[in-house]
């Protein structure tokens, strides 16, 4: 009995060490590994910034992440088979609750006329939506190619006429006005509406220190080899990471809004559009009847009856306008089709990874000088940047060179041992003998996909799974965007 005593003593002793530990190796204020003291500049000033969940941006509603079957299960009328069925995961991630309106992109082009205009009159022109989309060979439509983008009427409308090269410049911008304010909210920084030309805040060249900006209170450095002050570091986590273009995958998982009808990891019913069912009418008691989205319900008709229009809209309508899915984002179905950020490829569903699937990575690097320094920004204020070299990526087994649009669809590996496996002058991009662009096909390196339906398409483009191409340099009266950012840290907020 004595001897048991003592077996229980020592379990309880060692017990109370081993949670004495685990509680030292979460010290907030000592190094787990080393013992030196965090935020100590007579430890040597190592610092740990005080971090919990990462702010919400602007405009942004969070998508929790998980597994899905990507792609269309229910009969394909256009027999393209562009969306075989596959079971992917997707990280968590935030997207734009509505559709980038016309009065956000018409805030996009005052700044940059503000800031470039009387330099650089050519990066305003390069950021003009094309209004000429409206013109129809047969139709007169005339005023909205005058009115659509800039009339206060229209200010709530998606912003249609739009490229994909555009949509992407236009969330490199937004990413640096929300980081700009975020520092100015933190009293980093103070505004400076005088900004010109490359003395304009972005957020690598900030990082990268090529630029300062009107400084208010510079964050204290606890380096005893520093000056006590330092600007604000990523590791600060003050600094949000990029607004982009949402990948195909995670705008489809969006849309639909499975989590909805999820109950323990089962699926009550599999989705044809962001609702149950395949009614394309509300049962809300209020609106009983009511149509859900914004599409052509048949041939000439766009918006109903007089006296009983079904979805009130003759061609786009307000953003924030009919019923959200479950996730809480409107129009995810009809009103304007949307780019997302891959490249179009017909068997991409087969090819790409299981996991945040994606077709379209070209991966790059800083442009340094002989010493490994990075070069000055360039005229706009931006770093600059080039494609990784197959020297650069010699060694490593997750990719070999910096263009990897064609991989297995394009490249010659994929076309090893094929009578017709002709390089291109790069001699290793063999796309144009796989698609001949033009002559038998509209797929190239620059075809990008767009998803969902719009305000004049019928029913069938609005489930999610459907997929359409664009080239990334072309606009149309029916596509617009909006904008994701990836989540950093655990998939669901609060939860570790």
């Amino acid at each position: 009995m004595a001897n048991y005593g003592k077996l229980a003593a020592k379990i309880t002793f060692a017990a109370t060490i081993a949670f004495l530990a685990s509680c030292q190796s979460f010290n907030k204020d000592k190094s787990r590994t080393t013992g030196w003291n965090y935020n100590d500049s007579k430890n040597g000033g190592y610092e740990l910034a005080e971090y919990k969940e990462p702010i919400t941006g602007p405009g942004l509603v969070f998508i929790e992440g998980g597994t899905f079957t990507m792609g269309r299960i229910s009969d394909d009328p256009m027999y393209e088979w562009n969306n075989i069925p596959r079971r992917v995961t997707i990280p968590s991630f935030y997207m734009d609750e509505t559709e980038v309106a016309n009065v956000d992109y018409v805030e996009y082009l005052y700044w940059i006329n503000r800031v470039f205009g009387p330099s650089y009159p050519e990066v305003y022109r390069k950021a003009l939506p094309d209004t000429l989309v409206w013109r129809e060979k047969l139709g007169y439509n005339e005023p909205l190619v005058e009115t659509y983008l800039r009339h206060p009427a229209y200010r709530d409308y998606p912003v249609v006429g739009v490229s994909w090269v555009q949509a992407n410049d236009y969330c490199m911008w937004r990413t640096d006005r929300v980081n700009e304010m975020l520092l100015v909210q933190y009293g980093v920084l103070e505004l400076d509406p005088a900004q010109k030309d490359e003395n304009n805040f972005n957020t690598e060249a900030y990082l990268a220190g090529q630029y300062t900006g009107l400084v208010n209170k510079p964050i204290r450095d606890l380096n005893p080899g520093g000056t006590g002050e330092r600007r604000v570091k990523l590791e600060d986590g003050i600094l949000l990471p990029k607004y982009r273009l949402p990948t195909e995958a995670e705008w489809e998982f969006a849309a639909y809004g499975l989590i909805g009808n999820t109950h323990f990891e089962r699926v009550v019913e599999r989705r044809v559009y962001p609702w149950n069912g395949t009614i394309l009418r509300t049962d809300d008691k209020k609106f009983y009847g009511s149509y859900v989205a914004n599409f052509k319900r048949g041939r000439g008709d766009y918006m109903g009856v007089a006296g009983n229009l079904n979805d009130g809209a003759e061609i786009t309508t307000e953003v924030g306008s009919l019923w959200p899915n479950d996730y809480g984002l409107y129009n995810m179905a009809g009103n304007v089709a949307e780019w997302v950020l891959d490249v179009y490829r017909p068997l991409s569903f087969e090819d790409v990874s299981d996991f945040a699937p994606f077709r379209g990575n070209t991966f790059q690097t800083r442009v340094t000088d002989a010493e490994g320094y990075l070069v000055p920004k360039d005229s706009l204020g931006r770093l600059k940047n080039r494609p990784v070299t197959e020297e650069e990526a010699m060694g490593r087994f997750n990719y070999r060179k910096a263009d990897n649009i064609n991989y297995l669809d394009g490249d010659y590996q994929s076309l090893v041992g094929v009578d017709w496996a002709v390089t291109d002058e790069d001699g290793n991009n063999s796309t144009s003998k796989m698609y001949e662009y033009g002559i038998s096909s509209l797929i190239s390196d620059k075809a990008r996909v767009y998803k969902g339906g719009s305000w004049r398409d019928p029913a069938f483009y609005m489930s999610p799974a459907a997929r359409r191409s664009l080239d990334e340099n072309m606009a149309t009266n029916f596509i617009g965007f909006r904008c994701a950012m990836g989540r950093v840290g655990g998939s669901t907020p609060g939860k570790k």
